[in-house]
């Protein structure tokens, strides 16, 4: 298996190489080629622009004189002529002319002062006076003369080789440049056109010199780096191979670690340090494993002891009397909630009801719910009001909080002979009362931070009043809180609709009941992330003190 992945990576890095240096070869053979072709050009331009300044030298510019002897110009044309036809045959040129412009419009025809050719070429040269028409290559070249005020033009030209030696045979560069007359205005355009015969065979040398010495290049360095590689790479990543699968197999240290042989401070160093750490936690997972699961195993008892502790310090018995009904219920997100509800009796005269949310989840919400119950009963049981019961409450609670945990409140205490109630809340949620041929409201008492969460808060009391038939339902904000699928409250108005919906004649374990049933539709099914905890209490008569 390994050696199939030492193949594949070799083969894929000499892929890279070959396909990158045989680019960067192209590019400089291409770039190499230009460059050189224009070096080439140069040169035999300067050989050409040499021969033409010595053919401008023989040029007597009266020639161009029209009011001159005409015998006397034919007599010097013929003697540039024989100038000319001796400095193109000793300098290898290949034609000498010289043109005058026919029409200042174009340069389609030129009118042909002189021109010369080679003797060595069997081409025959166009006579004095004749009307030509101008290649299409030339016209650039004579524009810049006439229209442009260059002072020469130099123009390659690239022919297909004839098997004559006709001038129009093989690559050719020509230089051009201007005649003055007397008066210094340009009179005519000589050129000189130098055949490039050894360019071809020069460019295909170099061509071929430079391709030979590239591929030797690319050769040596594919050989040197397959060794290289092979040595820093393949045999390192072969040997940390080997070793994980002597570890999948043993799962044991081995006797010298990988980072004691392999001593590279590059990435195959790194990965041969970060096998050795692999195996150290491996090893270590696998020791402390049983020892992990043995511990969860302790802390779900320990939970599950938790949760019946917190199940069992809440009232499970609902009293049924004259007064009053009351029905309550607490359904724990986890196996330990940090919800509570409570009611008892303060004196013979007096009901206490309280329901409390406690931060967090788990044994210290837990832990610390059950602390603040046994608070407020043991405080509410000395008498005071609402208020001063949380306050006191508070400042018990806030000692050694050091977990920082806080719960929010809502306590009131019902006369049952006069059906009057006080009520603090702190931090909690609004409960709900619906009074006879009404409907469910919420009771929007004066509001104060939960507690635990600042030493010395004052909570503000609310009174309201109950007649006999009147229902309080008060909750924690799991109710409100409970999602369904698509992350959508529950919400307060959705309760408050699905309490007004309850007939008016229902116990107090009925509305519980079906308040369950109506969060159960809504979520369909999705998790409780929050507990759920529910108190009922409906009022039936006036307490007889005289019977009390």
């Amino acid at each position: 298996m390994f050696n199939n992945f030492k193949r594949h990576i070799a083969t894929q890095i000499i892929t890279g190489l070959v396909i990158a240096f045989a680019t960067l070869g192209v590019i400089v053979i291409v770039i190499g080629y230009y460059l050189f072709t224009e070096s080439i050009e140069n040169q035999y331009a300067s050989k050409a622009y040499n021969t033409i300044r010595t053919a401008l030298s023989d040029v007597d510019p009266s020639i161009f004189d029209k009011t001159a002897d005409l015998e006397e110009t034919k007599n010097k044309i013929e003697f540039l002529r024989e100038r000319w036809q001796k400095l193109v045959d000793t300098q290898d040129g290949t034609f000498i002319y010289m043109y005058q412009r026919v029409s200042n419009e174009n340069y389609n025809f030129m009118r042909v002062v002189l021109s010369v050719m080679n003797s060595k070429l069997r081409y025959n040269v166009f006579s004095s006076g004749m009307i030509v028409r101008l290649p299409d290559e030339d016209k650039p070249g004579f524009k810049e003369i006439y229209e442009d005020g260059r002072d020469q033009a130099v123009m390659p030209m690239y022919r297909e080789e004839f098997s004559d030696d006709s001038y129009l045979s093989g690559d050719h560069v020509t230089v051009l440049i201007p005649v003055h007359d007397a008066k210094g205005n340009i009179a005519a355009v000589i050129g000189v056109e130098r055949k490039m015969d050894e360019l071809k065979r020069v460019r295909g040398e170099y061509v071929h010199n430079i391709s030979f010495a590239t591929f030797m290049f690319l050769l040596l360095v594919i050989i040197f780096y397959t060794a290289y590689l092979n040595k820093r790479l393949l045999a390192p990543v072969e040997e940390i191979s080997a070793e994980a699968q002597r570890f999948a197999h043993d799962n044991t240290k081995p006797e010298v670690e990988l980072s004691a042989t392999i001593k590279s401070k590059d990435e195959i160093g790194s990965l041969a340090k970060v096998m050795d750490k692999m195996e150290d936690d491996v090893i270590n997972y696998v020791n402390n494993l049983t020892r992990v699961t043995q511990e969860k195993e302790q802390i779900k008892a320990e939970l599950n002891l938790a949760a019946n502790i917190q199940i069992g310090i809440l009232p499970k018995e609902f009293p049924v009397c004259n007064e009053y009904e009351i029905h309550a219920v607490m359904i724990p997100a986890k196996e330990v909630g940090g919800d509570l509800y409570d009611f008892f009796m303060i004196d013979k005269d007096h009901l206490a009801l309280v329901i409390a949310d406690v931060s967090g989840k788990g044994v210290p919400a837990s832990l610390f719910m059950m602390t603040a119950k046994a608070l407020m009963k043991n405080r509410a049981k000395m008498g005071g009001k609402p208020s001063e019961i949380l306050y006191d409450v508070n400042m018990q609670l806030c000692e050694g909080n050091e977990a920082e945990l806080f719960v929010t409140v809502w306590l009131g205490i019902l006369e049952l002979s006069t059906g009057k109630a006080i009520a603090a809340n702190a931090g909690h949620e609004y409960p709900a009362i619906k009074h006879v041929g009404g409907k469910y409201e919420l009771l929007k008492t004066k509001n104060s931070p939960a507690l635990a969460a600042m030493e010395g808060m004052r909570f503000k009391d609310t009174e309201f009043e109950l007649s006999p038939g009147d229902i309080v339902y008060v909750y924690t904000d799991g109710v409100a809180e409970a999602t369904d699928f698509n992350n959508k409250l529950f919400g307060t108005d959705r309760m408050l609709d699905a309490l007004n919906e309850i007939d008016d004649n229902v116990h107090a374990e009925d509305v519980l009941d079906f308040m369950k049933l109506k969060i159960d539709e809504f979520i369909d099914g999705a998790p409780q992330f929050d507990d759920i905890t529910m108190i009922c209490l409906k009022y039936l008569n006036y307490l007889d003190k005289s019977k009390a």
